[in-house]
């Protein structure tokens, strides 16, 4: 042969005119680690996703029903396990007492509100590290982190009370009143 495959031997016969006739037995594990690399993702359990926020230095502390409170610099987080080994970042705010104080806009201004009531401005700095541990939770705990809440820090409860009649029930002009 002069290097080039005859139409004969078959459609793999460049591979074996290049390797010969000796190699016909090293051609198969090649194919199959040339087509079939992909890799399995490793499934990562709930408890291996914590013991990375361990050894990133949050403090933990495991609540009653299985969920974990992870603390870092005055700012806090529940976590749970949603299922699927998946971590949900339930509720995360400013650690206030020993309650984790959420955040709540005011249209005009951030407030921290606490699960007992107690509402108090935030700060630019607890905004900063609240915004800053959430950051450090996700990649801790291999959670993606999308691009709105990677832009600042984001609420979840909304109290415009500049808006007259927010919240109440709008007159219903079809509607006849009962005398």
């Amino acid at each position: 042969m002069n290097g080039n495959a005859s139409a004969s031997i078959g459609e793999n016969s460049s591979v074996i005119a290049a390797i010969g006739s000796r190699g016909i037995k090293v051609v198969i594990p090649i194919l199959k680690n040339m087509f079939f690399r992909r890799q399995h993702p490793k499934v990562t359990t709930f408890k291996e996703r914590v013991d990375r926020l361990r050894s990133a230095s949050f403090t933990l502390e495991d609540l009653p029903d299985g969920r974990v409170k992870v603390i870092k610099h005055g700012v806090a987080a529940i976590i749970g396990d949603e299922g699927a080994n998946q971590p949900d970042i339930e509720r995360a705010g400013i650690v206030v007492g020993n309650e984790i104080a959420a955040l709540l806009s005011g249209g005009y201004q951030m407030f921290l509100q606490t699960p007992s009531g107690k509402r108090m401005p935030a700060m630019a700095e607890q905004l900063k590290a609240l915004h800053q541990f959430e950051d450090d939770v996700k990649e801790a705990l291999g959670v993606t982190n999308l691009y709105n809440t990677s832009l600042g820090t984001t609420s979840a409860s909304h109290a415009y009370d500049r808006v007259a009649g927010y919240g109440k029930p709008h007159p219903r002009p079809w509607e006849k009143k009962s005398v």
